[in-house]
């Protein structure tokens, strides 16, 4: 969440334009003049309903960082079981060390994501850098 008074302003969610994307398996990998992520969707899932989903990404300048990106839709499915258990407190939180959460499903839209927390500064902030970079 960007702080009151921060001048910082995401662009909308629409994913940069790929110069390259496609499978280089088990990876689904989109290359964008800034960045490249290296996405691992389930085996057969659909790309554009993608909503739990390890990310690896490379920006241009910068040390490559990770996360596993869930929509909240998904957080509330994974949540919704653990009622009247004892997981997660009988699921009144969920709990990610490297997790994000973002609103809409699929790679594009991920992707756009992406873009707009290189662009405003704050990819470091959410992304965890990888040990060895």
């Amino acid at each position: 969440m960007t702080p009151a008074g921060d001048a910082r302003v995401m662009s909308d969610s629409t994913p940069p334009e790929p110069v390259e994307r496609g499978w280089d398996e088990p990876w689904y990998r989109v290359r964008t003049q800034d960045f490249e992520t290296s996405f691992l969707p389930g085996d057969g899932e659909d790309l554009d309903e993608v909503c739990d989903v390890d990310v690896f990404v490379a920006p241009k300048n910068g040390a490559r960082r990770a996360a596993t990106v869930f929509t909240v839709a998904e957080v509330e499915r994974l949540m919704k079981p653990w009622a009247g258990t004892d997981e997660a407190l009988g699921g009144r939180y969920f709990w990610a060390s490297d997790g994000l959460i973002v609103r809409d499903p699929g790679i594009g839209s991920t992707t756009g994501v992406i873009a707009g927390l290189i662009e405003n500064g704050e990819f470091s902030e959410t992304f965890q850098q990888l040990i060895n970079d």
